[in-house]
């Protein structure tokens, strides 16, 4: 294990004087950089930070706002071992504060570790003294932090900041960006062995040998495949100091990695179960509704449906849209080849549940082009309801455009949110939109449309839709001033609820700001596009 020691005073002026780091620094800004990056996603790396000597630096423009404070998996920030901030970040009142870092590798959040100072400064950004990495392929990563919520209160038990963070992060010194918290800083955790800090959370960790116990905290010794077959629902290997479960072909393993189960595809628009034949040979798979039976390919019986579709029941809970369904097996009537005169079981019922979040985040420029491509697959059992925000030609909502428009001030532009799959009985509610002069919905410098699900721009108008999930407006096209800001970029957040939910259906009069400190994190998905372009007014 390498340590890297840093030494060194503050920078010196011409003239013998110290310094500040925060006004003598140098700007790390490769996009690369940001954890967000995969090295595949790279163009020429892996990097690695070789020119790096020990000065001091800040992370700026598209590399992020600060070092990440969790674990970053290996293979991001354009490299192999992407080097992560094992500590909480320091208040301004601290001064210089030596930190640990950590470089991700081979599965280990902290393969090799190494020291650093850093430094809050009263502009509400971070410096770093950097030592040069002792190996390739190590880079300093950084991170966008997300920004605190705007709380809407009076009285004398109000909090002291109009901000409020999510669990797991706190107010940075910039009183606006939310930083993650180092659970692991204080009582390492709670763990009883190795914690490792993850985003918004801790995990904790066992040394060779043992595992998790079931409290998470505490550790145990591994039972191996001699007691209760290790727990696992079919196959189980003995390894050197270990073991581990093994499913069938054609099955795969859970999530709790003991328990094998027949792989399901979620999307909003198709949901695949995939059963292998030779589990379920003399056996009929139909869904609920029993006129949707499967199909052989040969190796599996696979079976599509919807969630409109094959008596699929749709419930919207707090948090997610939960689609469900039955895969029932019973003897063939008649066997139809030599194989059906037999039967592996004498019934089989699988039940089928596919969940999606209920909160999304679309963007795009003044470009319909690309139609925001729909969600991609999220998991085997989990997946997303795809939205698109659309750019149209008329209030007629019906030709988006097929090339980045060119509009000048006063035109109408027309918009809207659109679901790629219309499921009845649900509905949406725009919670925001807003407009940025570059492609990235996080930056700082934004214009809401609309907020809180009200139109807080009164020259925006809403038009009446054809379903309750799309959503209709119009706004007279404007740009953001400065000669050089001749693009626009739009970004809406939508939230799906049960047709009639008071979330959706009290709209702008009674909607109701969500408690961010009991409101579980949603995970948002965002579809880039743009950009709108600006024409000159004509004369100029």
């Amino acid at each position: 294990m390498i340590l890297w020691v840093i030494t060194g005073l503050l920078l010196e002026g011409v003239a013998g004087v110290a310094l500040d780091p925060c006004s003598a620094y140098t700007s790390l800004n490769e996009p690369w950089r940001s954890t967000e990056y995969h090295v595949n996603q790279s163009s020429g790396g892996p990097f690695c930070d070789s020119h790096v000597s020990g000065e001091w630096y800040r992370f700026t423009g598209m590399a992020g706002d600060a070092m990440p404070t969790f674990c970053v998996s290996e293979d991001h920030c354009g490299t192999h071992a992407p080097i992560w901030l094992n500590g909480s970040h320091p208040e301004p009142h601290e001064g210089i504060v030596p930190l640990p870092v950590c470089a991700s590798f081979n599965d280990n959040c902290c393969r090799w570790n190494a020291s650093i100072d850093v430094k809050a400064c009263t502009g509400g950004y971070f410096v770093y003294r950097l030592p040069r990495p002792p190996v390739c392929f190590h880079v300093y990563c950084g991170h966008f932090y997300d920004i605190c919520d705007e709380v809407d209160c009076a009285g004398s038990s109000c909090p002291k900041s109009d901000c409020r963070c999510a669990p797991g992060t706190v107010l940075g010194p910039d009183r606006q960006t939310c930083l993650d918290v180092n659970e692991c800083a204080k009582g390492n955790g709670g763990c009883a062995e190795m914690c490792v800090n993850t985003k918004g959370s801790r995990r904790c960790e066992c040394g060779s040998g043992r595992v998790l116990a079931a409290d998470g905290s505490n550790c145990r010794e591994v039972a191996g495949c001699h007691v209760n077959n290790g727990g696992c629902s079919h196959g189980c290997s003995s390894l050197l100091d270990s073991y581990q479960c093994h499913c069938p072909r054609g099955l795969e393993l859970g999530e709790d990695k003991r328990t094998c189960q027949v792989p399901v595809q979620c999307d909003s628009s198709a949901i695949i179960v995939s059963v292998p034949k030779d589990l379920v040979e003399g056996l009929e798979l139909s869904l609920s509704n029993s006129s949707c039976r499967g199909v052989s390919n040969g190796t599996h019986i696979n079976l599509s449906f919807s969630l409109n579709t094959c008596g699929t029941v749709v419930e919207v809970t707090e948090y997610k849209i939960v689609g469900s369904n039955l895969v029932t097996g019973l003897p063939r009537s008649s066997p139809r080849s030599s194989s059906d005169l037999i039967v592996r079981t004498s019934r089989l019922v699988l039940p089928v549940t596919c969940e999606f979040p209920r909160e999304y985040q679309v963007s795009d420029g003044y470009q319909a082009s690309q139609r925001s491509s729909a969600l991609e697959l999220a998991g085997r059992s989990e997946g997303v309801f795809p939205f698109a925000l659309e750019l149209f030609k008329s209030a007629e909502f019906s030709e988006p455009y097929s090339a980045p428009p060119q509009l000048r001030l006063h035109d109408s532009l027309f918009f809207g949110v659109e679901p790629k799959e219309r499921v009845e009985g649900l509905s949406a509610l725009v919670e925001s939109c807003f407009a940025t002069p570059g492609p990235r919905a996080d930056q700082a410098l934004k214009y809401y449309l609309i907020k809180d699900g009200c139109i807080s721009d009164e020259t925006v108008t809403q038009y009446l839709s054809k379903d309750q999930l799309s959503k209709h407006y119009q706004v007279p096209v404007f740009k953001f001033i400065g000669k050089d800001n001749r693009q626009v970029f739009l970004h809406c957040q939508v939230l799906v609820c049960r047709a009639g939910d008071s979330h959706c259906s009290r709209g702008c009069g009674g909607r109701v700001r969500r408690d961010v400190r009991t409101t579980k994190p949603q995970e948002l998905h965002t579809l880039s596009g743009g950009p709108i372009f600006i024409l000159p007014e004509p004369g100029r």
